[in-house]
This record gives structure tokens, C-alpha cells and sequence, in this order.
């Protein structure tokens, strides 16, 4: 009689259970890559150019060569009226519109531009000023002195208090002075926060946008070399590349800014079909070198 090895209780042999083994571990990696696709689909935050309502007024329309207002006018860090004349004139100025309660891009953007202000040769304060003005009417001088302390001392220079300024102020300056460099924002007020770009400009002495610079981190050179041509009244290019513009997001129904995470998670799906491939092959490579020999 005709006896085989490798048969298990229940009559299960070696192949049997490879073969089983292999289809759950199919199954497994097919649900991994499939799962996440369907809640993307399913999540109109996590689709790549589909914006929620709220950001479909959010964005930056560039207004090279244009002035600003100057006779705009605001409360300093330490609450003294000012215009935004009395910072143009004789230096070039770095302009951000921000807000100083933000949970999180702000606060990006502003410890991006300081860790560049470190790196280049420029002396804040003596070659160029920073401008930082908070886009919610309700902030306070008190705040903006805060984060004025808080940037100038992470810069760590000399004469940085007389360098970088934080404005407050009322909401009709401050939608102007958005108008004027295209900066458009939107308030939801179920989370009470705003939904803007992560940008900054660059002005010359006279007050007119030079060159503008997506994201939250800048590049040192280049952020040197448009100071360098802001100063001397020229325009820098137009910027084609905005990319970073939909690389965050912001969730109203969370009140948080967070990375389109889409191709991640198709990235890691397909990752996952590609191990349980090779654990296929593996495990049919086994059974192909393991077969049981019959015995008389």
C-alpha cells in the first residue's frame, strides 16, 4: 500500500496548508491597498485638487510690481498706532500675513522664514525689516508683543526688536492690505479659525511686491538674492510653481491644517501587494523543493 509524508490531521497536507496560507495572505494585502483607496474616495479632504468650499476662495493671486497702501494703519507690538510707512523707505521689507493664534501653519511658516533669516549674511533690522501682520481683528497688541519677543530671540541678533515687526488691526486695513498682494483667506466660523496660504512677499523700499515665496521653508539664497533685488527696486519673476499650495490642507470640521496624505496611502497599499507577492513566491519556491516522495 501507497503511504505519502507530510499529511497532517484531517487529512491536510504541506501543500494544502501552503496554499491556504498564501490566499489569506493575498486577501490580507489585497484589503490593505483597497481599504484605504475607498476611504480616499470617500473622503473628499484626502483627494488630490478637490478642495472643501471653504478653501475654494483661499489662495494667493500674485500682484508683481504693484504698491501697497501705506497709509494703512495699525497697532505695533506695543500697541502705539502706526502706518505701514513709517517700515518703507529705505530698506527692503519681507511681508507676511499670518495670524499669532494659529494652531499650526503660522506658526510653520514663521519659524521657516526665521531659521532662514539665521542663515543668510543680511543683518536683520540694519540691511532689511520683517512685517508681520496678524489677519484676525480680534488678536491683540499684547499676542503680537509676545510673538515678537518669541521670533526676535530665536533669531538671536542684535537690533532684531527693531527689525521685525508684529501688527494688529482692524478688519478693513487688514482685508486691504491682503487685496493688495492677492493674499486671500477665508474664516470658518464653526472652528473659529482661518483658512489662508503658506506664503510671504518681499517689497522694496517703496513699498511695491518684488517676488513672492511658497511653503514653509526658504531657501537662503534665494531669499537673499530677492532681498538683494528688492532693495534696488527690481521685480523678481512670477512664480509658476505652487504646489505647495494643496499639499495642506485645512479640515473645517477639525480646525486643522494636515498633508494630503492620498498617495502615502496609495503608496503604502501598493507596498503591501508587493510583500504579499513575494511571500506568495516565497512560500511556492518552498513547496516546489519540498515536495513529499512517495515510498512502495
Amino acid at each position: 500500500m501507497e503511504k505519502r509524508e507530510g499529511t497532517v490531521q484531517g487529512g491536510w497536507n504541506a501543500t494544502a496548508w501552503r496554499m491556504w496560507l498564501a490566499s489569506v495572505v493575498l486577501a490580507a494585502a489585497l484589503a490593505a491597498f483597497c481599504l484605504p483607496a475607498a476611504a480616499q474616495l470617500s473622503d473628499p479632504l484626502q483627494n488630490i485638487g478637490v478642495r472643501p468650499d471653504l478653501l475654494k476662495s483661499v489662495g494667493v493671486d500674485q500682484e508683481l510690481n504693484e504698491a501697497i497702501p501705506l497709509n494703512l494703519a495699525f497697532r505695533d507690538e506695543h500697541g502705539n498706532p502706526v502706518e505701514l510707512a513709517q517700515y518703507f523707505g529705505s530698506k527692503p521689507v519681507i511681508l507676511t500675513l499670518v495670524y499669532y493664534d494659529c494652531p499650526m501653519l503660522c506658526t510653520q511658516v514663521l519659524n521657516g522664514l526665521d531659521r532662514s533669516l539665521k542663515l543668510i549674511p543680511l543683518e536683520l533690522g540694519k540691511d532689511y525689516d520683517v512685517l508681520t501682520v496678524s489677519i484676525d481683528p480680534t488678536e491683540s497688541p499684547v499676542l503680537a508683543e509676545a510673538k515678537q519677543a518669541l521670533y526676535t530671540g530665536i533669531y538671536g541678533r542684535p537690533g532684531a526688536a527693531e527689525g521685525w515687526h508684529f501688527l494688529t488691526g482692524g478688519e478693513p486695513q487688514i482685508k486691504q492690505l491682503a487685496d493688495a498682494v492677492g493674499f486671500r483667506y477665508a474664516y470658518d466660523p464653526d472652528s473659529k479659525q482661518y483658512a489662508h496660504a503658506s506664503v510671504i512677499m518681499v517689497l522694496t523700499p517703496e513699498g511695491k511686491i518684488s517676488r513672492y515665496f511658497y511653503g514653509v521653508t526658504f531657501p537662503e539664497r534665494d531669499l537673499r538674492l530677492g532681498l538683494e533685488q528688492a532693495s534696488e527696486g527690481k521685480i523678481g519673476p512670477r512664480v509658476v510653481d505652487e504646489i505647495l499650495l494643496f499639499c495642506y490642507h485645512y479640515d473645517p470640521h477639525t480646525g486643522k491644517y494636515g498633508l494630503v496624505v492620498s498617495r502615502v496611502i496609495q503608496l503604502a497599499g501598493g507596498l503591501t501587494v508587493l510583500v504579499g507577492g513575494l511571500c506568495l513566491l516565497f512560500l511556492f519556491r518552498g513547496e516546489h523543493y519540498s515536495l513529499p516522495r512517495s515510498r512502495a
